[in-house]
């Protein structure tokens, strides 16, 4: 899990840094919000932890979750702050925040939220999956690829979903008709329909390989 952290004090920063590093945690830390910005737009992370004041200037932390938010961002985001008067709490959830912990905070209890806002995380990440240009969620049974939505039908998609669920896995076409036609005639319908989505997606979407087929991306 990646987090960055925007905090302008060292004093609160460091130990902060220490106990998500000590968790196991990947972190990075900026002090300017606009730092912050121009990293997040070429790498998203799992959680974004912001303090209100800055050095680009106060409420700094606040523009920052907005544009974050204009730009379609979708990470969980913590805010710290000494501004702990309800309208400040207000505005930091209106703007796009997801929880706000005022200082002096107790490390336990940031911890904790930490946690719980990066179990969201693991849970839409096991309803979804995105493997170079193919993305599959597997609530809506939605495809994308390159971004655009993918139509396939109930079949397809129950065969896409078997390698994407298990990418490095070999399904032998034997095993495949069983999983998703249950009785049939002969495996050639492994064959129909995977050329089916490699017409539908893209041509190396599935791979034949010694022994059967895999996820190809």
């Amino acid at each position: 899990m990646m987090i960055y952290l925007v905090e302008d004090e060292s004093a609160i920063a460091e130990p902060l840094i220490a106990s998500l590093k000590h968790l196991g945690y990947e972190l990075e830390w900026f002090q300017r919000a606009n730092e912050a910005l121009g990293r997040l737009l070429s790498n998203p992370v799992d959680l974004l932890i912001v303090d209100v004041n800055l050095l680009d200037g106060e409420e700094a932390g606040f523009a920052l979750v907005e544009e974050v938010r204009a730009a379609e961002l979708s990470m969980p985001i913590l805010m710290l702050t000494a501004r702990d008067a309800v309208e400040d709490r207000i505005l930091g959830l209106d703007v796009g925040s997801d929880d706000y912990l005022a200082k002096p905070f107790d490390l336990n209890e940031f911890l904790a939220r930490v946690r719980a806002l990066l179990r969201r995380v693991s849970q839409v990440k096991q309803n979804q999956l995105k493997r170079g240009e193919l993305e599959l969620d597997f609530v809506s049974n939605e495809v994308r690829w390159q971004d655009s939505p993918v139509r396939l039908t109930p079949r397809e998609y129950a065969l896409l979903e078997i390698f994407a669920r298990n990418p490095e896995r070999v399904f032998s076409a034997e095993e495949l008709v069983d999983r998703v036609w249950g009785e049939v005639e002969n495996s050639n319908v492994v064959r129909t329909y995977v050329h089916y989505l490699r017409q539908k997606i893209h041509a190396d979407v599935v791979e034949k390989v010694s022994g059967g087929y895999r996820l190809g991306v």
